[in-house]
């Protein structure tokens, strides 16, 4: 059967082979608080793609988790970006900073304890964050448990 949510995409996944990461085995998706799931919907309504989830916690003392996506182009760059601050904004939390918002192709928002960078494609692939931080357990949202799917992560946890 196929996982139709994020929480449940997590709970099934195998042990790690070679070359592939896995969050450790204390990870539960009820680790990611509210705002982390709010960003992570905001980032799927707008078809964020390659959306992936480093664990920073034990590694980095400036947060504990990066949400890293792409958009196709500098409009959808900008309109994901924007989708996070201001589903987060409703929700009572301001981002710390945005940085790189005019430009468009690598929009970093800092909330402190999780920070969420949105990448035009060939930025992400040069700046290559997953390389940098690969010591960091690494959590690849699957695109079929995206929430713009009609699948509510609140609903589910």
């Amino acid at each position: 059967m196929k996982p139709n949510t994020i929480k449940e995409e997590v709970m099934r996944q195998e042990p790690a082979t070679a070359g592939s990461h896995r969050l450790p085995e204390p990870f539960q998706i009820s680790h990611l608080d509210q705002r982390m799931l709010t960003a992570l919907e905001a980032a799927a309504e707008k078809k964020a793609l390659q959306v992936t989830v480093l664990d920073l916690r034990g590694i980095a003392s400036f947060t504990d988790y990066f949400l890293i996506a792409s958009g196709t182009n500098l409009r959808q760059v900008q309109a994901i970006a924007d989708e996070v601050v201001d589903q987060l904004k409703q929700q009572g939390t301001r981002a710390a900073r945005v940085e790189g918002y005019r430009k468009g192709e690598w929009v970093l928002v800092d909330y402190g304890d999780f920070i969420v960078h949105v990448f035009e494609d060939k930025a992400r692939r040069f700046y290559d964050l997953e390389r940098l931080w690969r010591d960091a357990p690494r959590w690849d949202v699957p695109a079929d448990s995206a929430p713009a799917a009609g699948i509510s992560l609140r609903t589910e946890l």
